[in-house]
């Protein structure tokens, strides 16, 4: 296995290099989608002297606007004071004020429950709060018996405190970079402290992911309303937030961009599937019906039959079963439409009729809590070879086989050199927009040998680079150079494909176990007296029979202990 060393420590203004580096990335590529004021704001801060441009990014890079001036302290920073000034001149930042009320709790959380309690005796109430008082309820009894405005002449009068500006604009120039919500300035320091190593691009060959400031407005408007609804929902009732919703909802119908699309489908799901969770059925019912994404159709036909409407649940299950997007729906369309027209028979799920007609092997009830292991140690006492093979050896095969066309930069979806998957890898475009080299590549791996050197090769190059598919670890790449060597090419191709086609539902639910020994081989799905299979499982081995490929569900019995 290769050995690579990492340094053990950064420079001290280590995030400086970083931040310049995404505002001169972005200036690069996005300069045609910035307003005027995005564009003030890099011009803005190329004039700040390096300090200056430092605390600033400290402040940035914090989750809170607001920050206790005698608090502040970093070394790398020579002198604060002056610092604080050049940034109060230029307009980075503040000095609290009047016009910070509406923020009356992000600023009374700077301090804490000791000092509001001080304040709190200053303002010589007639009862002071008990001193067991926890600190959320003591800031609510302050902000509901005095105007805001007194406390805030109580608290500039004691210390400084400073708001940073450019807000908006330096979180438009992260979500450029990064093209998502959830990665972060972090991203840099994991790399350089050699936590994760990321696949080498060429920049110039990098793609802008947003072409249009429609494209960034509505991505980045979607991105925050999903935090709003988290937040949302642990305050207000269901009905208000319902009504939110479709509020935003309509003002937004039929005119978001193609491009926040994805993300859009995503967060209605989640909508639905939390009203859904709050028993308020119609509801989710007209949520679901905002996208055909799965499991949408799905939730909608159950949501259907539970309200009535059962004539509209069949004419669903109907179109599913002529367009199935994923497993799930391919299986349950069929067993619902059997429920819902057989109501006085009990109909047994098609996953279930597999599992009740798989065969049992006895497996020592001290394996109960590692049904696979007990599996594996099972067939190894019967003289097979034995290792387990959910998901990730095949995730593996595919990302090592493909690996240069997975992070083609001409395909235009790779666009920033941290950048850990593809964006449009869980979309249908992935496989639309590959197929020609997807068929090129399995054209050259005609053989055994053929893909066993072009994925040992590829293993050795880029050992502990990161790829969403690939595991890096003792024996992994001997657990994929096994599959090839029990499959034929032509298997390993279709098994490929079919992966390709869905990438977000076709790495998961292969079974868990590989047996082998030397005249036979089976996958198994492993089945504990209380699992269930799943569609997605049911899935892979009706098409492992399809293709030839020796897999099978077991159950397991237990036994006592020998």
């Amino acid at each position: 296995m290769p050995i690579v060393e990492f340094p053990q420590d950064l420079p001290p203004k280590y995030y400086h290099d970083y931040f310049g580096y995404v505002l001169e990335f972005v200036r690069k590529m996005y300069t045609p989608v910035l307003n005027e004021s995005e564009k003030q704001f890099l011009r803005d801060y190329q004039h700040l002297s390096e300090d200056a441009q430092c605390l600033f990014i400290r402040f940035s890079n914090r989750s809170k606007s607001f920050f206790r001036v005698q608090s502040l302290a970093y070394a790398e920073i020579k002198d604060i004071p002056a610092v604080l000034e050049e940034l109060l001149e230029k307009k980075f930042i503040e000095s609290l004020c009047d016009q910070h009320v509406d923020r009356a709790g992000e600023i009374m959380d700077l301090f804490t429950k000791p000092e509001h309690l001080q304040l709190t005796r200053s303002l010589g109430p007639d009862i002071m709060p008990a001193k067991s008082i926890k600190k959320p309820d003591l800031v609510r009894w302050l902000l509901h018996e005095y105007d805001f405005l007194e406390l805030l002449a109580l608290i500039c009068e004691n210390e400084a405190v400073v708001k940073v500006c450019y807000e908006a604009e330096v979180m438009l120039m992260k979500f450029l970079f990064f093209g998502n919500r959830h990665a972060d300035m972090t991203e840099f320091v994991v790399r350089d402290l050699g936590h994760v190593r990321f696949q080498s691009f060429d920049e110039e060959h990098l793609a802008i992911q947003f072409e249009t400031r429609k494209d960034v407005d509505d991505t980045l408007m979607v991105s925050l309303m999903k935090e709003t609804f988290d937040e949302l929902k642990q305050e207000l009732p269901p009905e208000e937030i319902f009504d939110w919703f479709m509020n935003w909802q309509t003002g937004i119908s039929g005119t978001l961009s193609s491009k926040a699309l994805p993300a859009y489908h995503l967060y209605v799901l989640r909508v639905g599937a939390w009203l859904e969770r709050k028993k308020m059925l119609s509801q989710a019912l007209t949520t679901y019906q905002l996208t055909n994404d799965a499991p949408s159709r799905e939730r909608r036909v159950r949501l259907l039959y539970n309200l009535g409407f059962t004539d509209e649940a069949l004419a669903l299950c109907e179109e599913i079963k002529e367009n199935p997007k994923n497993a799930d729906e391919r299986f349950f369309c069929l067993d619902f439409h059997e429920r819902i027209l057989n109501k006085k028979k009990r109909t047994v799920k098609r996953t279930t009729q597999a599992l009740k007609s798989a065969d049992a092997i006895e497996v020592p009830v001290m394996y109960r809590y590692q049904v696979e292991l007990g599996a594996i140690h099972y067939y190894r006492n019967q003289g097979f070879q034995a290792f387990f093979s959910e998901n990730e050896p095949w995730r593996s095969l595919f990302g090592l086989l493909f690996w240069d066309i997975i992070y083609d930069t001409n395909v235009q979806a790779i666009h920033n050199p941290l950048q850990r998957v593809p964006s449009d890898f869980f979309l249908p475009d992935f496989y639309f927009k590959r197929s020609a080299q997807l068929k090129s590549r399995m054209a050259l791996a005609d053989t055994r040998e053929a893909i066993e050197k072009m994925v040992t090769e590829t293993y050795q190059e880029k050992f502990g680079i990161t790829n969403v598919l690939v595991s890096w670890y003792e024996g992994s790449l001997e657990k994929v150079l096994t599959l090839i060597s029990l499959l034929t090419p032509d298997q390993i191709h279709a098994i490929l494909l079919e992966i390709a086609y869905n990438l977000r539902e076709n790495t998961r639910g292969f079974p868990d176990l590989l047996v082998w020994n030397e005249t036979e081989y089976a996958f198994i799905e492993i089945k504990s007296p209380t699992d269930h299979l799943s569609s997605r499982q049911l899935h892979w081995q009706h098409f492992f029979a399809e293709i030839g490929v020796q897999s099978r569900i077991v159950r397991v019995n237990w036994i006592k202990d020998l």
